[in-house]
């Protein structure tokens, strides 16, 4: 996701709050429940460039469901020719496995055939006006999963053109979407903070988090601290600048403060040392859009003299508007950013499509579950509860989801759209540090899943001009202390179907000199 007012990205804030918490607790990891980072160095897992080979495919695979089995769970693998649909390879394709983040798989290809590629969500400014004034200013959306604080800026600014001076106060409608802000299963980790367990809303905004930025002073002088957006969070507490040979020390909490957030900062950091920034999850974020908007007004010119409330749903006269990017767009946050925000937004965005207003997570559930059906991908034991794959709550077999990656790879209406959104080996996304030695043929196209006991990898190998792709499934389940190890060896089976449909012989070089580039 791009950058906003010079905020780091989602994803490259999560990194940074990783940092700055382990600091704190000394006893912090990586959330349990969702895609590791793309690493920025060299990567154990970097199988194509790196790791011993198996020599075919067929060991690759064996090689991998050996190490499930001694590790206590179980493996399901399915790799399909996407021209013929002929098998390629298959260990307990049929069992339903949770497959923690490729749930997003499903979910991109329903938001693409329910809502289509260029589907773009509207968020409103409403209103009656009387000269230079209006009453009451209500800010209404449909649940733009990458609505920012700029746009919000972008709309006061155009209310501020059209010669609107004052406003007495602003309504938030979220009728678009129910009011059970917390998707499904969120609630089996109730007490986390941080923002990839945000909450979804008709009017959300940055994810629904807000950032926390710490900025090193003189010696014995106070850090400053910085809230982004402004007009919603209050800080208290004080960080200290210390000795530069000081290590970091930082806690950093958010809690209500009547409707509006009150981030309580400690600690200390070393004089030159990094800028920290600290994301946290909005827990309520029925508001949190309208105090922004009330401050992006006070700075285009226009007054607001009384508060921000719930409401507005009667309110017609649309004022000035903002649409999102195209869907086809977006869905990069799904199979490039693993975002489990945006993920869940389009869940609910299916439901209000499929089933009507008021949007519910079971509507956008059903919704997944029908398209699953109708591709040939809903086998015995599926199960659609959330759009992200965080926690347990979804099944699908490995056949089920090769059959989902076959089908939407031959619809010409979803295709392009949907091989795009998913991580390039060796070129970006959480496959950055993976496949590096496909990055030039940019062969492999996947979405990597993670969690306490699972650990999974489905997606594409592009073929040589004349050639059908090859999908792939692979999940495990049932591996809690052994995800780290058993990730390289799911590289390994990607690694050698590529090799095999690229030379013919798995023992062949990653990189064959005369093959010319992979299809994009």
């Amino acid at each position: 996701m791009p950058s906003l007012d010079g905020r780091p990205s989602r994803k490259g804030t999560r990194v940074a709050a990783a940092c700055v918490i382990a600091v704190a607790t000394g006893a912090w990891s990586r959330p349990a429940w969702s895609d590791p980072p793309a690493p920025d160095g060299p990567s154990a897992t970097a199988v194509a460039a790196d790791a011993p080979r198996a020599t075919t495919l067929a060991e690759a695979v064996r090689d991998l469901v050996d190490a499930v089995r001694r590790a206590g769970g179980t493996a399901g693998i399915a790799v399909v020719d996407v021209g013929s649909g002929e098998s390629l390879a298959s260990q307990g394709a049929d069992a339903p496995l949770n497959p923690a983040s490729n749930a997003k798989l499903a979910t991109a290809a329903a938001a693409l055939t329910r809502l289509g590629p260029g589907h773009r969500w509207l968020t409103g400014l409403y209103g009656s006006r009387a000269g230079d004034a209006m009453g009451e200013l209500v800010l209404r959306g449909q649940g733009d999963p990458t609505l920012r604080a700029r746009d919000l800026g972008a709309l006061a600014h155009e209310l501020s053109a059209a010669g609107v001076r004052r406003v007495g106060s602003i309504a938030v409608d979220q009728s678009h979407f129910d009011d059970r802000f917390v998707p499904p299963a969120f609630d089996q980790q109730p007490d986390e903070q941080s923002s990839f367990r945000a909450p979804v809303a008709a009017v959300s905004l940055e994810g629904n988090s807000v950032l926390v930025t710490i900025r090193p002073g003189d010696r014995g002088k106070p850090a400053r601290v910085d809230v982004s957006p402004t007009g919603f969070v209050d800080v208290v507490g004080v960080v200290r600048t210390t000795a530069k040979k000081d290590a970091e020390k930082l806690t950093v909490t958010v809690e209500p403060k009547g409707d509006r957030l009150l981030a309580r900062v400690d600690g200390h950091v070393p004089e030159g040392g990094r800028v920290a920034v600290v994301a946290r999850r909005v827990e309520d974020p029925r508001l949190y859009a309208g105090f922004v908007l009330r401050e992006a007004l006070r700075e285009a010119g226009v007054e607001v003299t009384g508060g921000v409330r719930a409401g507005g749903e009667g309110e017609r006269h649309l004022v000035a508007a903002h649409r999102s990017a195209p869907l086809g767009e977006v869905l990069g946050a799904l199979g490039k950013d693993s975002d489990n925000f945006v993920a869940e937004m389009m869940l609910k965005a299916l439901g209000a499509t499929t089933k009507g207003r008021p949007a519910t997570a079971e509507a956008g559930a059903d919704a997944v579950a029908e398209v699953l059906r109708e591709l040939g991908a809903f086998g015995p034991g599926t199960r659609v509860r959330n759009g992200s794959g965080l926690f347990d709550a979804n099944r699908i077999s490995a056949r089920g989801l090769a059959a989902l990656l076959r089908a939407a790879h031959r619809d010409a209406a979803i295709g392009p759209e949907y091989v795009a959104h998913l991580s390039i080996g060796g070129v970006d996304g959480t496959l950055r540090g993976r496949f590096r030695g496909w990055s030039k043929t940019r062969a492999i196209r996947a979405k990597s899943g993670t969690l306490k006991a699972v650990v999974a990898l489905s997606g594409y190998v592009l073929a040589p001009a004349g050639r059908a792709p090859a999908a792939f499934a692979l999940l495990v389940n049932g591996v809690p202390d052994k995800v780290t190890t058993i990730r390289p060896l799911l590289d390994g089976v990607v690694d050698a179907l590529a090799r095999q449909l690229w030379t013919g012989d798995a023992r062949a070089p990653a990189l064959p000199a005369a093959v010319p580039s992979a299809r994009r």
